[in-house]
């Protein structure tokens, strides 16, 4: 019932699925309720609640249990969202494995283990996939559905039918890979951004500038694949006329950072001089963030339906 699993709860009963929301502590699950509450209420109020139905009958259809049995009795689908922590996941599916029958998806939340570590040897393998959302998962559609090599395909389609329902932009990968997609993407632009600071080429606020007023805005839209076609006159153009320079550019890239030494103490003053390590400033920055990305996903939704 924290962070990831209060936001799945909200985006589940938006789709107007009933939700038993899991956790080891009732104080966890009454302080979990009352962020829901607040989080939709306010949402309603600014316009921004997802789904058909009012604030008070998706709150209606969310309950509480601190037993996993009595959780997962009636399940289609169960979203596990404990701490990245492998031996913690293995040992709550261990558990769900003996419980749950055989039409049941067992799916993690999982950002960066590999389903094969997760899955392996459990009765239920077939039901078991990784539904990696982006933090926050109510603002942000995106989900990354990987099976384990055992996987059942009907499991893969109906976790992605679901993600779609619910309102979720899931992407299926064929197979599993370290970092899984998005990860792996992000990584790329960290370890580039990190060794362009570090090695004094731009200051870190300007070189977020790069990001939110520069490639950002286009990436809100559209992938880097699109980006080449529309660039040039189809991607065999883009690369007939940028290949040899890209290479050039892409060869000059160094090793892997460490991110360690003066780097993190050039950015973290950065950083910190415009956003303070203070609980109060960093919630009001990530509220901001938030809205922001509340505000982005309405106005996607518009552009697309017109």
């Amino acid at each position: 019932s924290g962070l990831i699993g209060r936001s799945w709860a909200m985006v589940f009963a938006a789709g107007g699925f009933k939700v038993k929301l899991y956790d080891i502590a009732q104080q966890q699950l009454t302080s979990a309720l009352e962020n829901i509450r607040k989080e939709m209420k306010e949402m309603e109020n600014s316009g921004f609640l997802k789904g058909a139905l009012s604030a008070e009958q998706q709150l209606a259809l969310i309950s509480v249990c601190t037993d996993l049995k009595a959780a997962a009795e009636g399940a289609t689908f169960i979203q596990e969202c404990t701490p990245e922590n492998l031996e913690l996941k293995k040992k709550i599916f261990s558990q769900l494995d003996l419980t749950v029958g055989d039409n049941v998806i067992l799916s993690s939340s999982t950002s960066c283990l590999l389903p094969s570590k997760l899955f392996t040897g459990l009765k239920h393998v077939k039901q078991c996939i990784v539904s990696h959302p982006v933090n926050p998962p109510y603002f942000v559609p995106l989900v990354e559905i990987v099976p384990h090599p055992e996987t059942d395909p009907s499991t893969t389609e109906r976790t992605y039918a679901l993600m779609k329902k619910i309102g979720q932009s899931p992407v299926k990968l064929n197979r599993e890979i370290e970092g899984f997609v998005l990860n792996r993407l992000q990584y790329a632009v960290i370890s580039e951004a990190w060794r362009l600071v570090g090695e004094g080429v731009i200051s870190p606020t300007d070189l977020d500038l790069v990001m939110s007023d520069g490639l950002g805005m286009r990436y809100a839209f559209i992938g880097p694949l699109e980006t080449m076609h529309l660039n040039a006159e189809g991607v065999s153009n883009y690369c007939e006329r940028y290949a040899e320079g890209m290479r050039l550019v892409l060869n000059t890239f160094g090793p892997v950072p460490e991110f360690s030494g003066e780097t993190v103490q050039k950015v973290n003053q950065a950083l910190s001089e415009k956003i303070p390590v203070v609980p109060k400033v960093l919630d009001a920055r990530r509220k901001w963030r938030d809205e922001c990305l509340t505000g982005l996903a309405k106005l996607k939704t518009q552009m697309k339906s017109d």
